[in-house]
């Protein structure tokens, strides 16, 4: 039942976009309307607005990290093992994929995906960032890094850890975010994907 229970208000938080969140703080156009269309921090920094890209970031990863390492750090005493970890992990990420809060339209997963792989080691979380930002700063392409990032970070935790019911769910996490990037895949190969930190005519300040 706990298991249950944790799965549940993880899904939940990750519910909570922070994209659109911080979009509407910043006095900012719902980042579902242009760009990529995408509710994530790469297409709120399209707007122009750094302040708001970095506190999307920061939120969505900060969701991801907290509800996998209440799960690491709190679990065992309320009957939590590895495979209630691994739940609580795909929950947080599905949540911000399909969000309840904001009628199941939700962002990549990129950050939330780097939160929660935090969240299950520093040490994994932070080669997966290593990366990303290696091939961001090599290519200038925020979907090619996510790509090779998601590529990499089950090979990172089976060196480190093996394989279990954990890593089946990283590798679950890595599937989906490549899937979401098709579209990209598409620009990529045709030569059309925008580059970090382009500007979308549509980012415009909300009236």
């Amino acid at each position: 039942m706990n298991t249950l229970i944790a799965t549940i208000a993880a899904y939940l938080l990750g519910s909570i976009s922070f994209a659109i969140v911080m979009s509407r703080a910043f006095g900012l156009n719902d980042p579902r309307t242009y760009g990529s269309k995408n509710p994530g921090a790469t297409n709120v920094l399209r707007s122009g607005s750094k302040k708001a890209a970095i506190a999307t970031l920061i939120g969505d990863a900060a969701k991801g990290w907290l509800a996998v390492w209440l799960a690491v750090r709190f679990g065992a005493q309320y009957g939590i093992d590895d495979d209630g970890v691994a739940l609580v992990a795909i929950a947080v990420f599905l949540g911000h994929l399909w969000p309840v809060f904001f009628r199941f339209v939700g962002g990549k997963g990129v950050a939330t995906a780097l939160g929660v792989l935090l969240g299950i080691n520093v040490w994994l979380g932070l080669a997966t960032l290593a990366t990303w930002l290696i091939i961001a700063y090599a290519f200038r392409y925020s979907s090619l890094a996510a790509l090779i990032a998601s590529i990499f970070a089950p090979l990172y935790y089976g060196l480190l850890f093996g394989a279990d019911s954990i890593l089946f769910a990283v590798i679950v996490m890595s599937a989906l975010l490549i899937w979401r990037h098709s579209s990209n895949i598409g620009n990529l190969i045709a030569g059309k994907e925008s580059k970090i930190g382009s500007k979308s005519a549509g980012a415009k300040k909300a009236k």
